[in-house]
């Protein structure tokens, strides 16, 4: 991991999941939202509507610097996380019919796996428009990532 990019700590939840859950060197991260603290979003609403494209895309960032903070927490000494495989952005829309841009919204989470991990975050991904997501959040993210040896390449 990049040692200049600042990883939040991992911010729980009270519903019954548990946050990542590790199987081999596969990492599953439940879905992340942009909580700031517990019980607390950066942002509630849908993007369109109550949630402008800016900070829509700083919700992503937020749901992203978590993922990571999830992963991290899953590796033994001697690990690092190896790869992002996969993200998947909800983004809530509403029906105003005002155009959003969902995939501007997800690039900004994907530019914080890159920025975290170089080359290894860079990821596929899937970015789907949904009318309300949980704790009426504008940004979901489900993300599964690799996790190996640190002196492995």
């Amino acid at each position: 991991m990049n040692t200049a990019f600042p990883l939040p700590e991992p911010i729980g939840t009270d519903y019954e999941y548990i946050l990542a859950s590790r199987h081999d060197r596969i990492v599953m991260v439940a879905g992340q939202i942009a909580k700031t603290a517990h019980n607390q979003l950066h942002a509630v609403g849908r993007c369109g509507e109550d949630v402008d494209l800016p900070t829509a895309q700083k919700s992503a960032e937020i749901a992203a610097a978590q993922a990571l903070a999830w992963l991290t927490r899953q590796q033994a000494p001697g690990e690092r996380i190896e790869r992002i495989m996969r993200m998947t952005a909800y983004v809530a829309v509403g029906d105003s019919g005002a155009e959003v841009d969902i995939s501007a919204i997800a690039d900004a989470a994907s530019r914080v796996f890159i920025s975290a991990l170089g080359e290894r975050g860079r990821h596929p991904r899937s970015v789907i428009g949904v009318s309300r997501l949980p704790r009426n959040a504008p940004v979901l993210l489900e993300v599964t990532g690799a996790i190996g040896s640190s002196s492995s390449e």
